[in-house]
């Protein structure tokens, strides 16, 4: 099955194509700005499809795919859920709609569309993505299917393999920050200084001889070279540590770098989960109630709306957050619920019908759309006030019952949670430290215990697709109950060693 924007844009129906043409004016009336959106409408199956392969059907060829589609395919089968939008961060930006969708739920749909692109345009976190990236992963397919022709399905597609299990050992922010100094060392470190024998002006060239001294240069050169760290500072994108120094062929170099470039692409949407889907609920929400609902849909909306915000026992739902805490920032700015005078207010009931009607409220989510990720987003907004009144709380497991408690409702702790979480998506902080360890271009790994603990049997199974890249022994070095741990790989058997924490 291929599915693509061109084949399947006039399958739009002359229904849709109207409310599609009226929900785009909603949605620029409110201040929003988006690329130009084409959307296609596929059956339950092509959906599938098409969100297997993470919303680009062009992607290459490999068996995580399949499964992919599996899994869903079973989920819609049993009902345990249903795909009702996909939207692609393009320029321009292509949407998917589900054939068999209630009218109404289409036009939730189209105006939910808009907001992402909205979020995808403006935000500054993805100011540096690839706005072709659906070209790009048809280059990509083009280029993999010509290796699998040249060198076998099994060997390009177990390369695959290793590259995607590592595919997040990269630098989220390095594409905002110049991590590598590009200052040179100074004279001295490159050009050693022999010291000569004293001696005098006449006997100098007897007593140290240019041989003897280029010879002596020599020597301190290959000294400070092997003295000399490899990287010079602890990296954490691995994966452009190993395209750059990795024996590799060109073709797996190739690879590699297109699983590094797709894993940028995608790195954006999970550092603004919360943000965005919160911002296109909350303007699918408003253009709906506001301009485009009629009164025999407003049951429908409602279900779907309220299906869309619900609370998920055990998990935080990206959508209900989001759509709570801007709702709450365009409420606070707009009635002046901020600043010296607000904060510094101890009185329960002045607080909560404070209200300078300020009006400040759409310019200040507009504003935060901007600049802000969902760390940042949480951080500056989740409020004490905020985690009472929509009744956030942590909870944890009771093994004697069976059953997961709440733990704490304390809002500190409950923004300390969400924080934690989100900090490099809830993963180890894992950088490269020394290429060329003990001398033997062996590869260094180290674990940056920031709360985060490894998963031991990842971390080797990482070890072993990491040998496959270097080709050499491959080290990790962690803390493990406080004490200093090291992991090895050496080709042939895991090894572990107590170091220095």
């Amino acid at each position: 099955m291929s599915i693509t924007a061109e084949t399947q844009r006039p399958g739009l129906t002359p229904e849709l194509a109207r409310l599609n043409r009226e929900i785009e004016g909603y949605a620029r009336e409110y201040g929003l700005d988006f690329y130009e959106t084409f959307f296609e409408i596929l059956d339950f199956q092509e959906m599938n499809m098409v969100a297997a392969y993470g919303g680009f059907p062009n992607r290459y060829p490999h068996w995580k795919f399949g499964m992919e589609y599996e899994r869903l395919s079973k989920g819609y089968a049993y009902g345990l859920h249903k795909i009702y939008e996909m939207v692609i961060n393009n320029d321009p930006c292509y949407a998917y709609l589900l054939e068999d969708n209630h009218l109404v739920d289409q036009k939730i749909v189209m105006a939910h569309v808009y907001g992402h692109c909205d979020f995808f345009k403006n935000n500054i976190w993805f100011s540096k993505t690839n706005r072709k990236m659906m070209d790009t992963m048809a280059n990509h397919a083009t280029k993999v299917r010509k290796y699998i022709d040249k060198y076998g399905l099994d060997e390009v597609e177990t390369f695959i393999d290793v590259c995607l299990s590592v595919d997040d050992l990269i630098d989220h922010h390095s594409v905002f920050i110049e991590r590598r100094a590009k200052h040179k060392e100074p004279a001295d470190a490159e050009t050693p200084l022999v010291r000569k024998i004293a001696a005098s002006d006449y006997m100098d060239d007897f007593i140290n001889p240019k041989e003897f001294l280029d010879h002596q240069k020599h020597k301190l050169e290959v000294e400070r070279l092997k003295r000399r760290r490899f990287p010079e500072d602890p990296q954490k994108d691995v994966l452009l540590f190993l395209l750059e120094s990795a024996p590799l062929e060109n073709w797996q170099r190739d690879v590699l770098w297109m699983v590094r470039e797709e894993a940028y692409y995608f790195a954006p949407q999970a550092q603004t989960k919360i943000m965005n889907e919160g911002w296109a609920t909350y303007w699918h929400a408003k253009i709906m109630t506001d301009r485009a609902l009629n009164d025999a849909e407003v049951i429908d909306f409602a279900d779907h709306h309220s299906g869309t915000v619900a609370a998920h026992p055990g998990q935080i739902n990206p959508y209900r957050l989001g759509f709570e805490l801007w709702k709450d920032i365009e409420d606070r700015w707009n009635r002046g619920k901020f600043g010296k005078d607000y904060e510094e207010c101890d009185n329960y009931a002045s607080k909560r019908g404070w209200d300078l009607g300020l009006g400040l409220g759409r310019e200040k989510i507009f504003e935060t759309r901007r600049v802000h990720n969902d760390i940042t987003f949480i951080d500056a907004f989740f409020t004490e006030e905020f985690c009472h009144e929509k009744k956030f709380f942590t909870y944890q497991f009771n093994p004697e019952r069976g059953v997961y408690e709440i733990a704490d409702r304390n809002w500190k702790s409950v923004k300390q949670k969400l924080l934690f979480g989100l900090t490099n998506f809830g993963q180890p902080f894992i950088y490269v430290t020394d290429g060329n360890f003990e001398n033997r271009g062996e590869l260094l790994l180290e674990h940056r215990h920031e709360g985060i603990d490894l998963r031991v049997d990842y971390a080797k199974d990482t070890l072993r697709n990491l040998f496959t890249i270097w080709s050499r022994p491959v080290h990790l070095k962690t803390l493990v109950e406080g004490k200093g741990k090291l992991f090895t790989f050496d080709g042939e058997k895991h090894i572990e060693r107590k170091v220095d924490g």
